[in-house]
């Protein structure tokens, strides 16, 4: 397989583009308000609010679910009824308009999965692993029953505790049942009033909302760019708190280990390196890159051949690369002690569910090799093939690729948003499933598919893949976009 140079790729959308992408919007709008004043000629109203209440929501916010999202929404919230495999069984569903509720069909289409969080292939109801979680089915139940601080903590949530945290190289973890949880509900024991924290630009929306919830001052610096980063700092010690401009009592940066909606890696020695020039702490959410990232799946940490003991926190999710639910954190023992009596998810949320436990810890015995096998390394192994090899592939039949090497991510460029539907569809057709994003969660003129490999996808499958792919491709017209690249990204 040859080198495939990694590359931070800023995508030229184009004035004239952004001009009829806005012209476009606004017919949209337009004709969704023709439609409504006909329906109210009719005595029609989407929203009915009694006589002398406030509106529950703002009415705007309907006409879009309704008249714009409406359009589009055969492409999102596709039902499965299979495993979340390779290939997956997707049942297919239908309306006569836009404005009613999709339909099941009674039919359905077998696929080929490339948009799972699967990437190791631990979706799986057979093998060691699946045969540990029906044990503990009949040992445990499916219901912790109680919050970790009362009567739920289980001795398997206890092993995986445990565990997690010899895998990541911290003293101690603490496990939650939910990953957006654990940062929701996580960072405002961490940091409050007289505190900051300063965030990537585009952290996830869990962090976003740990965020909000710890009530201190935030400011965000450009995405994955430590120069902007350093500035910000150094600002914000001079300046000090605002209106009284004492010190802050803490500086806490926030980053991922893998960007979900970018498949890039975060520039980790250079943020670490102000990290320490500044004494400020480092918060690393490793939802995608746990497990999938590094020699050892160790995560970030592993890919930049970094010490894990340099990082204050590490967090990160089992329902990517382990086949489960829930998240963790991990750190000194001190901190984690700390959390387990103040955090939200640990005090007020049920504990894990001791069969996902199990499930989570088995799986990551099998990637350390505690199960007395190679296949832990062989699955890594194939991810990065799989990964590297259908991204350069991607790159070199002209699409517009983002993301690093070795990421499991790879968002493809779809550029206006008319062609969300329509590569979801054509895609479809031709029994591939993908994940088509757009505005809010990406701007809005950069609306994308992105593709999730797994270690359980076949040369032969991606193969098969590139070519449907290159066909929906040239229909669309996906390969006309100009691209301009920065300075590469070293491992």
């Amino acid at each position: 397989m040859s080198n495939l140079e990694d590359k931070d790729i800023e995508n030229d959308f184009g004035f004239v583009r952004i001009i009829f992408l806005y012209i476009s919007y606004g017919l949209v709008i337009l004709n969704g308000k023709i439609a409504d004043f006909i329906c109210k000629l009719r005595g029609q109203r989407y929203l009915n609010t009694p006589e002398g209440y406030a509106p529950l929501f703002v009415e705007f916010e309907y006409f879009y679910q309704l008249r714009m999202f409406g359009r589009l929404k055969h492409a999102w919230d596709r039902p499965i009824c299979s495993l979340p495999g390779a290939w997956i069984d997707v049942m297919e569903r239908s309306n006569k308009h836009y404005s009613e509720r999709l339909e099941l069909t009674g039919t359905t289409k077998y696929c080929l999965n490339l948009g799972s969080y699967n990437y190791l292939g631990f979706a799986q109801n057979s093998g060691p692993v699946a045969e540990k979680v029906i044990d503990g089915i009949k040992k445990y139940g499916v219901y912790s029953g109680s919050t970790s601080v009362e009567v739920g903590f289980t001795n398997a949530q206890k092993q995986l505790e445990s565990t997690i945290s010899r895998f990541v190289g911290k003293e101690d973890a603490m496990v939650f049942e939910m990953g957006f949880a654990t940062n929701s509900g996580s960072l405002p024991a961490l940091i409050g009033k007289g505190g900051l924290i300063i965030s990537d630009a585009l952290n996830h929306a869990s962090l976003a909302t740990g965020c909000k919830n710890t009530g201190c001052k935030v400011k965000v610096f450009r995405h994955n760019d430590p120069k902007h980063l350093e500035e910000i700092i150094r600002e914000s010690i001079i300046q000090g708190q605002p209106k009284t401009h004492r010190p802050w009592t803490m500086i806490l940066i926030i980053i991922e280990g893998i960007y979900s909606m970018e498949g890039e890696v975060a520039s980790l020695p250079e943020i670490l390196a102000i990290k320490k020039k500044y004494n400020c702490y480092l918060y690393i959410d490793e939802a995608h890159s746990i497990g999938a990232l590094g020699k050892t799946g160790r995560g970030i940490c592993d890919h930049y051949q970094i010490d894990p003991k340099n990082i204050d926190i590490l967090m990160g999710t089992f329902t990517k690369s382990f086949g489960s639910i829930g998240g963790y954190i991990a750190g000194d023992k001190t901190l984690i002690d700390y959390l387990r009596t103040t955090t939200y998810g640990s005090v007020y949320a049920n504990s894990m569910s001791p069969v996902c436990a199990i499930q989570s810890l088995e799986a990551l015995r099998v990637i350390m090799g505690e199960d007395g096998t190679n296949t832990g390394k062989e699955k890594l192994k194939q991810l990065h093939d799989n990964s590297n090899y259908f991204r350069e592939k991607l790159n070199e039949a002209g699409f517009v690729i983002l993301g690093n090497r070795d990421s499991p991510v790879i968002p493809l460029m779809l550029y206006s948003p008319n062609k969300l539907s329509s590569f979801s569809r054509l895609c479809l057709e031709r029994n591939i499933a993908v994940v088509v994003v757009g505005y809010p969660a990406t701007p809005l003129s950069s609306p994308r598919t992105r593709f999730c490999i797994s270690a359980s996808h076949t040369k032969e499958d991606l193969d098969w893949a590139l070519e449907q792919i290159e066909e929906v491709g040239i229909r669309l017209n996906l390969k006309a976009a100009s691209i301009n690249y920065k300075k590469p990204i070293k491992n």
